[in-house]
């Protein structure tokens, strides 16, 4: 399974839509559950989590990808995960879908620097 080949899905203005329903489509025909919350007191989500792993896409405003990585980081310390899986856009691919879009290569260099806070191992993967 390689959840990131379609190659008729074009990433472009108005694309987030396709690339997420495809993605979930791919990542539930292998058994995982959606729209998982962080803490049954919060109605706070991650795209998916199975096992001990957690899978978030982001494909909107890059203000938006700390918050994702802080979710993340709440799974991780309470436990519930051992490692995340985060798929953004690459630089270009996000520059194609709109205006101020989160890229790997931006997430890449943010966590450089909160290298000390966001202690989750991740898997970045970029796409385009």
């Amino acid at each position: 399974m390689d959840v990131f080949q379609k190659p008729d899905l074009a990433v472009g203005p108005g694309s987030t839509t396709a690339i997420r329903d495809h993605v979930k489509a791919e990542l539930a025909a292998e058994g995982w559950p959606f729209d998982v919350k962080i803490d049954q007191s919060y109605d706070l989500t991650v795209f998916g989590v199975k096992d001990d792993l957690s899978f978030h896409l982001q494909t909107g405003n890059a203000s938006r990808a700390p918050y994702d990585l802080l979710k993340l980081q709440h799974l991780w310390s309470v436990r519930r995960i051992e490692a995340a899986a985060l798929a953004l856009p690459t630089k270009q691919a996000a520059s194609s879908i709109g205006s101020n879009i989160a890229s790997f290569e931006r997430i890449m260099n943010e966590l450089r620097l909160f290298d000390r806070t966001i202690t989750v191992p991740i898997f970045l993967i970029g796409f385009e």
